[in-house]
């Protein structure tokens, strides 16, 4: 596999070289034969494009940024269109994912020879931090919704991990440019093919939003329309 690793950012200067520097530590499964890191700076107001410039020269990867703020989907699409490989992962920059469960990841696409993996905060075996219990319902309810949906059973379809071949990338046409995308991206997945997608338990760390969480309680209900417009109303 040559793997595109795909990082959106946005104002995380106290976060990005830690990820950069935990993905440059990994010991890649034997299936990886290459490797690219594509950063998407989404306009960030903070010294983050400052630190990802001196930093090009430790550890090599190309840097997009956008000129005004677009939205985690639209970094995450002009990463895919920057992209050399046939494996993109989507690895946020604020570390609440630890680059250190990407080889799971990878092991398990090989392993069952499926198109997507996606990350599962909330599946057996793995220790975290407590979290908002209010947030953790809103995504309870939401893998619920497109669990019924869809017809496939999720344990967390908001994920921020998302490990998926671009052969699959080209027949979903994504819209989406804000956190709606992580639905759009699993329905449309799985409407192409039910077991074609696996779920992966992975570490979670989650910060609060004094510590810079960017998901705010108003983008539930883009989340909730993005469920409807492509799991209820099957929009392309």
């Amino acid at each position: 596999m040559f793997l595109s690793i795909i990082i959106p950012v946005y104002n995380e200067q106290e976060t990005i070289l830690e990820v950069l520097d935990k993905i440059n530590l990994l010991n890649f499964p034997s299936c990886i034969r290459q490797i690219e890191i594509i950063i998407v700076d989404d306009a960030s107001t903070d010294n983050t494009e400052k630190i990802l410039n001196e930093y090009s020269s430790v550890f090599p990867h190309s840097i997009h940024r956008h000129p005004i703020n677009m939205g985690k989907g639209a970094a995450v699409r002009t990463g895919f269109s920057k992209a050399s490989g046939d494996v993109f992962l989507i690895q946020d920059a604020d570390l609440e994912l630890t680059p250190d469960d990407i080889p799971s990841l990878i092991i398990e696409m090989d392993r069952l020879g499926v198109e997507f993996v996606n990350g599962s905060r909330y599946m057996s075996g793995i220790s975290r931090p407590l979290s908002s219990y209010k947030r953790y319902l809103a995504n309870r309810f939401f893998t619920f919704m497109t669990s019924i949906l869809i017809n496939v059973k999720l344990t967390d379809m908001a994920c921020g991990y998302k490990l998926i071949h671009r052969n699959l990338v080209d027949k979903l046409n994504l819209r989406e440019n804000r956190f709606g995308f992580e639905a759009e991206m699993i329905i449309k997945a799985l409407r192409v093919k039910r077991n074609n997608v696996a779920e992966v338990p992975v570490n979670y760390f989650p910060r609060n939003d004094g510590g810079g969480k960017k998901l705010k309680n108003t983008d539930g209900l883009k989340i909730l329309w993005t469920l409807i417009h492509y799991g209820l109303f099957r929009a392309k």
